[in-house]
């Protein structure tokens, strides 16, 4: 199986409501796709979601990086040569972990056909079913009070609740979220960098002294600080997760090290693909972090990659993969079944992707 072309293309599909957070507001996702084609037929899957605010990718550098570095990189190269197609897409160029985690899926994707087993069995398979949470957006709190009714009417039983942009207002906000949710349902919270250590460390206690009963926050200081993160892992009654600070497998060993703290975020946007969020999980395993695996504001391809891999490895113990259920429509045919928060892996060879609708294609 030798890859002969890669055809990029533009998705765009409107969320259900505007998403907020501490670093920006969006209203639909617009993501590039990579369909990689072979000579055998079989086309290979992937997506990369322009998030400068977090990445740094926006949709010219991933187009940039795909066209200028790593198209030419994989062209003409077997399937098969898989470890060392991996590894030359790692080195074509530095950093631009969407682009390269787009092509890394679609990779995956192609190899799992080639053999005829999807992705998740190919990596340890230990099951086919997972449980997400879902995102409140920050807003006034008695909209987030209202989002939290119309989730928990909708099945769910874990909240992500979106916090950090007025953190004088976050007591508040999630009083009105935990009165709204009942004292059954598990809050998590995301202040997205937002707080200085001290600040954060201030901010947790007193809502555990006010009975919020936060499971773990995630990323409270900004993501160079990791130090920071640390001083308030050591502190704070509420768990911490790191999410902004793991850009690479290393990142999160030197985190593990460090006892920076208590959990980390595998997201396939940030590390490059698959390849490396493997690594992160193994070195988890050694250190015994749970992990949680999330995503971007993203369509369902390249969350089917990260359910796969959720489904893989017992190591991730927390879902965050709600990004198809915040859309409106689902464009994509095949992958993983998203029934709100149960998500069912698809058992076809690959990812199970089988097409889109709606791509509009780039020259």
């Amino acid at each position: 199986m030798k890859i002969t072309d890669v055809r990029l293309g533009i998705l765009s599909v409107p969320l259900r409501v505007p998403f907020k957070t501490a670093l920006r507001s969006v209203s639909s996702v617009e993501d590039i796709i990579v369909e990689i084609y072979t000579d055998t037929g079989h086309v290979g899957y992937g997506e990369a979601p322009p998030t400068g605010a977090i990445t740094g990718d926006t949709t010219g550098a991933i187009l940039g990086a795909l066209r200028d570095h790593i198209i030419k990189t994989i062209v003409g190269r077997e399937v098969d040569e898989f470890e060392e197609l991996l590894q030359a897409l790692n080195k074509c160029v530095v950093k631009n972990t969407s682009a390269k985690a787009a092509v890394d899926m679609a990779l995956y994707d192609l190899y799992g056909q080639l053999y005829k087993i999807p992705v998740y069995k190919m990596l340890g398979g230990s099951r086919k079913k997972i449980v997400t949470d879902i995102t409140i957006s920050v807003n006034d709190p008695e909209e987030m009070a209202r989002d939290t009714k119309d989730a928990i009417a909708r099945g769910y039983d874990t909240l992500k609740v979106k916090v950090g942009v007025n953190p004088d207002l976050d007591i508040a906000r999630l009083t009105a979220v935990r009165e709204a949710a009942g004292p059954n349902t598990l809050l998590r919270i995301d202040a997205n960098q937002a707080w200085s250590p001290k600040q954060a460390v201030r901010l947790l206690n007193q809502m555990q002294e006010k009975g919020l009963d936060i499971e773990f926050v995630e990323q409270p200081v900004p993501a160079h600080d990791f130090d920071g993160m640390k001083y308030v892992t050591e502190r704070s009654y509420v768990p911490v997760m790191a999410d902004e600070s793991v850009f690479s497998p290393s990142d999160a060993v030197k985190i593990m090290q460090m006892g920076a703290a208590d959990l980390v975020n595998i997201k396939l946007m940030k590390c490059g693909g698959l390849y490396n969020a493997l690594k992160i999980a193994s070195a988890a395993e050694v250190y015994g972090v749970e992990c949680m695996i999330g995503c971007m504001l993203e369509a369902k391809i390249s969350v089917n990659a990260a359910v796969h891999l959720a489904c893989a490895k017992n190591i991730i113990t927390k879902i965050d993969l709600d990004g198809p259920v915040l859309c409106k429509e689902d464009p994509i045919l095949g992958g993983a079944v998203f029934k709100e928060q149960e998500i069912t892996v698809s058992d076809e060879p690959g990812l199970g992707i089988k097409g889109i609708q709606g791509l509009k294609y780039l020259e």
